[in-house]
């Protein structure tokens, strides 16, 4: 005879299993989102490299570095990473580099961004980007992949 706790808790099981089948989805899901936003801006800035480099002379205000540098290595980080993010590869140290980005964006950029709800934006790709550094890539990463052909646990 099945007790009370067990004819309460079965509900609460089937809707955590279900909720676990839907993680490695939505991790995609995020993962596609947050580089598509990252890439679209790479994208952006080697269309119109001579702009570029004129906004990160004169409108960005990145700390310690040249703007040409701060210009390549920006546009590195939003063409290379995000390609690197939805095929799920080293899913939370890209993640973290793309964090870094964003940082660095919203550092150099703020006062602009806080006038209109541009930093709002980045809050939310920070946010999704700290998902995936703690939850990984799940099931549709080369991440996960790997480890199952290497025979190594399947955590993320």
């Amino acid at each position: 005879m099945m007790g009370l706790v067990e004819k309460l808790d079965a509900p609460t099981q089937t809707i955590s299993d279900t909720l676990s089948k839907l993680q490695s989805p939505f991790l995609l899901f995020i993962r596609v989102y947050v580089a598509w936003v990252f890439l679209k801006a790479g994208l952006y800035k080697i269309g119109d490299w001579d702009t570029t480099l004129v906004l990160f002379e004169y409108e960005y205000q990145v700390p310690l570095l040249n703007f040409e540098l701060a210009a390549y290595l920006a546009t590195f980080g939003e063409l290379v990473f995000p390609v690197i993010l939805i095929a799920g590869l080293g899913t939370r140290f890209t993640a973290i580099a793309l964090s870094f980005v964003n940082i660095i964006a919203v550092v150099s950029y703020y006062a602009t961004l806080a006038k209109g709800a541009g930093l709002v934006w980045h809050y939310l790709w920070g946010s999704m980007l700290l998902t995936t550094v703690l939850y990984g890539g799940g099931w549709f990463s080369l991440d996960y992949w790997l480890k199952s052909k290497l025979g190594r646990d399947h955590g993320g």
